[in-house]
Formats: structure tokens, C-alpha cells, sequence
């Protein structure tokens, strides 16, 4: 699955810019520094955005095409912003048979976003995994920590309506 870069605005502030230079600064010299540098960016933003990458790219005078490289072949790096609920719908095989393929297109309908996107209030992020581990439950999606599972089409609004 290709990561996606948000539509959403880069919307930084001074104090993150801050802090993401006090950890350039702070793995400078260190080989391998491209990992941890992402994974702290990552946690100061919550996302890297192509802003972020070139701010490590420059800092750590590494090419971006590296940082990009590292940023979207780990799958714990993401694209883009990660909203207050984020939606995973398994699509591993026994999720599959049993139409998570079409849950998934009724959440992308009525979220109004696609796979790796965000709401643009930021409520809602969407993404698709290969399996939890919950097979029996087939179908299943997570939202944060909670688990549904059995589920159809028609659940799907039934689901929604406890987050908004």
C-alpha cells in the first residue's frame, strides 16, 4: 500500500520547529541518526509531512530522497495527520470474504476520505491493515483501542454515530 501525503495544510508551530531542531542537533553526529530523529519528529508532529522530512533533511545534511526513502518504507512512519479517532478496517483474508472491502468503501463514503487520510476537522483518520488477529470476528475494524467485529455494511453508521 503507497503512503499518501495529506491534503490537509502543514500547520507547525514555532515550538515544535524548536523542538525538532534540539533533536537534530542532538543526534548530529551520531551515524544511523535518520531513524530516531524520524521517530521523535513523529511524535512531536504526530505525522511527517514534507515539511518535516526537509527540516531533517537539511539539518542532518542527508539527502531528502533518504528521508523520504526511511519515512515510507516503515509502515510506524505516516504521511499524513492522524485524526482524534483513527479508523483501521482489517482487510486480511477472513475479513475480506466476509466484505470488509465494502465496509471500508461505505466508511471512505462517508467520511469523505480515502485510505491514510485525515477529516479535514480532524476527528477522522482511515486507514486499512492486513489482520489483527480477530478472525473469528470477521469482519472487524478498530477505532483507537475498540474493537468491532461481525460486522456489515449497514453497522457502519450505527458505528460512526458513537463518535460524533
Amino acid at each position: 500500500m503507497q503512503k499518501k501525503f495529506s491534503t490537509i495544510p502543514f500547520s507547525g508551530t514555532p515550538e515544535q520547529a524548536a523542538q525538532l531542531q534540539e533533536v537534530i542537533k542532538a543526534h548530529l553526529d551520531d551515524p544511523g541518526a535518520v531513524m530516531p530523529v524520524l521517530q521523535k519528529a513523529q511524535d512531536i508532529y504526530g505525522y511527517l509531512p514534507i515539511e518535516v522530512q526537509a527540516m531533517i533533511a537539511e539539518g542532518l545534511n542527508v539527502p531528502m530522497e533518504e528521508i523520504y526513502g526511511v519515512s515510507t518504507f516503515y509502515s510506524q512512519f505516516s504521511l499524513s495527520p492522524k485524526g482524534e479517532y483513527t479508523i483501521s478496517v482489517c482487510l486480511g483474508t477472513a475479513c475480506y470474504v466476509k466484505g470488509s472491502g465494502d465496509i471500508f468503501n461505505k466508511l471512505s463514503e462517508r467520511l469523505g476520505i480515502g485510505s491514510e487520510e485525515c477529516t479535514p476537522d480532524g476527528k477522522f483518520s482511515l486507514t486499512a491493515c492486513r489482520c489483527i488477529g480477530a478472525c473469528g470476528l470477521a469482519p472487524v475494524l478498530t477505532i483507537n483501542e475498540e474493537v468491532y467485529g461481525r460486522l456489515t455494511v449497514d453497522d457502519v453508521d450505527d458505528v460512526l454515530a458513537k463518535y460524533l
